[in-house]
């Protein structure tokens, strides 16, 4: 059985303001390069990762473009709800979506919690699952989200989520799930969505944890101008799990579509900012500890641009305000 994953389209009707081009076009010429891979690869099955749309409630018109191309795919095309495909991140109200248009009408099928579907080819039985964003992700007991039961006693098992799961830990108050905690997974290959950067494919004693990355780019991080969008091409045979990560051919650099000029403002902005809390350690003589008194000290200091000082001090009020919450707990 061959199988094409892909995720993270966010298929939208306008442009995001850090890129140069127009997206929806763009998007629309990648879609169209992936059925033509389908096509040639002669998948049996095409899977998406979650967030098809940018938000629940697209545009028909734009939604029936978009549709038009999915109509193209000769093989089943299953797929799940991500953060931005319903409404409040609620899976539940998918019938309400446009995803939920797309899924009534046929193009695309999405696999709901606790109801997998089942592809039998060349005496081989592969189970597909899907874990759909929620509210909870990556906040309780991983088992419940990335550890799918074998209800069909399949051969193999393909699991979808879309979660953040990453590498490296992330900061404070975001949830995230290491890759590194979850290989004692059920599942023999895990395809996952939500976080855009990807981290490809790792294996480990016969187990895929897997994400090729976001198909749209809409942010304008270094990381973001260095990739290329990806899909996984998959076979599954008696013999074992066979995976490979293709670049879309028609995907551009991303200094070509993306503006970098937003990024550097920024970039100028940190280094302002740094440039002040030097200022401030040549200037100060903190005699207190106290975040409140160190931030009417630092309201104090002249020579400094307003919007600078301004965004030091929100800074430095957010983490006593988390210093606070933390004692209190």
């Amino acid at each position: 059985m061959k199988f094409l994953y892909f995720t993270d389209t966010h298929i939208r009707g306008t442009t995001p303001k850090n890129r140069l081009d127009v997206f929806s076009d763009t998007l629309k010429e990648k879609i169209e390069e992936i059925m033509c891979i389908a096509e040639k690869e002669q998948v049996d099955v095409l899977l998406h990762g979650g967030d098809v749309f940018d938000r629940p409630d697209l545009s028909p018109n734009v939604v029936g473009e978009f549709a038009r191309i999915f109509r193209k795919a000769t093989m089943p095309f299953y797929g799940i709800s991500g953060n931005h495909d319903t409404f409040g991140h609620n899976p539940q109200t998918i019938s309400r979506t446009m995803l939920g248009l797309l899924d009534s009408f046929g193009l695309i099928t999405i696999i709901h919690p606790n109801e997998p579907i089942c592809i039998e080819k060349n005496g081989v039985k592969v189970q597909i699952s899907g874990q759909p964003y929620h509210y909870d992700i990556d906040q309780r007991d991983p088992k419940l989200d990335y550890y799918p039961t074998n209800d069909h006693q399949a051969d193999y098992m393909i699991h979808i989520v879309h979660s953040m799961l990453v590498e490296k830990a992330l900061p404070e108050g975001i949830p995230y799930t290491l890759v590194d905690h979850i290989w004692s997974t059920t599942a023999d290959i895990l395809l996952t969505g939500h976080f855009h950067g990807g981290f490809g494919i790792k294996e480990k004693d016969g187990t895929f944890i897997c994400n090729p990355g976001a198909i749209a780019r809409i942010n304008n991080h270094w990381s973001e101008i260095a990739r290329k969008p990806k899909v996984i091409l998959g076979t599954i045979t008696k013999a074992g799990i066979k995976l490979e990560e293709k670049v879309l051919d028609c995907s551009k650099k991303g200094d070509e579509v993306l503006d970098r000029s937003f990024l550097e403002k920024a970039v100028h902005q940190e280094e302002k900012l740094h440039a002040f809390v030097q200022q401030v350690k040549e200037q100060s003589d903190f005699r207190s500890l106290n975040m409140g008194d160190i931030i009417k000290e630092l309201a104090m200091l002249s020579n400094v641009e307003d919007k600078v000082k301004h965004e030091a001090l929100r800074r430095m009020t957010v983490v006593e305000e988390v210093w606070k919450g933390g004692e209190n707990e």
